[in-house]
C-alpha cells in the first residue's frame, strides 16, 4: 500500500476511568485523544439496526492505518473520531500489505 493511499487523519480515543474522589464515590471517566494517525478508510456496508423500538441507519467501515507500538493496543474498547462522528470499533488485527504491517480496524457509525 502507497502512503498516498492514508489520505485521511482519524484519532483514536481512550476512555480513562475517572476514579476515587476524597469521599471514595467514583468518579465519571473521559474519553482522550490516544493516537492521532493517517488511514485509509473503505465503506463496508450500511444498514438499519432495529433497537428500542427504533430504527437506526449504521455505516461500518475498514480503516488501515499503520502498525505501530501504539496501535497495536487499539482494541473494541477504543472508538475512532473521524469526520465529525465517533466510530464505535469491533475488530482489530494485523495484516500486511506490501512489506510494511498495517492495522485494520473494523468500526460502525450512526449514519447521517
Amino acid at each position: 500500500m502507497k502512503a498516498g493511499k492514508l489520505d485521511r487523519k482519524i484519532t483514536i480515543e481512550r476512555y480513562t476511568n475517572g476514579g476515587l474522589d476524597a469521599f471514595g464515590e467514583d468518579t465519571e471517566g473521559s474519553w482522550g485523544t490516544f493516537i492521532t494517525v493517517a488511514a485509509w478508510r473503505s465503506d463496508v456496508s450500511d444498514a438499519e439496526k432495529v433497537s428500542a423500538g427504533q430504527i437506526n441507519a449504521v455505516r461500518m467501515s475498514r480503516f488501515i492505518i499503520r502498525s505501530s507500538v501504539d496501535s497495536r493496543t487499539i482494541d473494541a474498547n477504543d472508538r475512532i473520531n473521524y469526520d465529525g462522528k465517533y466510530w464505535d470499533i469491533h475488530g482489530s488485527k494485523e495484516t500486511s500489505k506490501g512489506r510494511l504491517q498495517y492495522i485494520e480496524l473494523t468500526a460502525m457509525a450512526q449514519a447521517d
